[in-house]
């Protein structure tokens, strides 16, 4: 029979912040790794490992204590989506989108523009022909924004996101600054 004290719950309390913190440190380290920030990451993965370890002795000691393994799984879970949730919030990461389409391209090409995107267009010979190819580098959190203003002029048009890495000059509303 499962007995849960007061020192049952307190251990799974902590067992769930330390696994909650340990997933949202190591959340925020993968970006400093995408970002090849290699000194913030290091950083982030002593403090990582150590809480990792302090929780998986805890644990491991009492691997029958079903309110620690729970703990331990939830702490994961919650700690996977605070971390996402720090992300989006507090680190600002850009994504370089390039629409291709054989309709509309200069519509497309001005109403970004209009809207406040720096926006690069060239034209290129796809699979059926002339294309148009527009890319603009922007904060993450307008992603959704631009690729729902492109299909509303043109639903067909091919749409590719990516992580942007590294930014040096250019226009980005709201992103670094432009150094000369």
């Amino acid at each position: 029979m499962l007995e849960i004290t007061p020192d049952a719950i307190g251990a799974a309390l902590l067992i769930f912040a330390l696994r909650v913190t340990n997933y949202s440190i190591s959340t925020v380290r993968l970006v400093f790794i995408a970002r090849s920030q290699r000194v913030q990451a290091a950083c982030m993965a002593f403090f990582e490992a150590f809480i990792f370890v302090v929780v998986m002795a805890s644990v491991i000691t009492e691997i029958t204590d079903i309110p620690r393994l729970l703990a331990y799984c939830l702490g994961a879970s919650v700690g996977s989506y605070i971390g996402m949730w720090l992300e989006s919030r507090f680190i600002t990461s850009y994504s370089t989108v390039t629409i291709i389409t054989r309709e509309h391209g200069p519509a497309i090409t001005a109403h970004l523009r209009d809207l406040g995107y720096g926006v690069t267009a060239s034209h290129g010979e796809g699979r059926d022909g002339a294309v148009t190819i527009i890319r603009s580098t922007i904060n993450n959190r307008e992603t959704n924004y631009l690729i729902k203003e492109v299909q509303q002029i043109n639903n067909q048009a091919f749409i590719e996101v990516e992580q942007a890495r590294a930014l040096q000059r250019g226009w980005i509303p709201g992103g670094p600054p432009r150094r000369r």
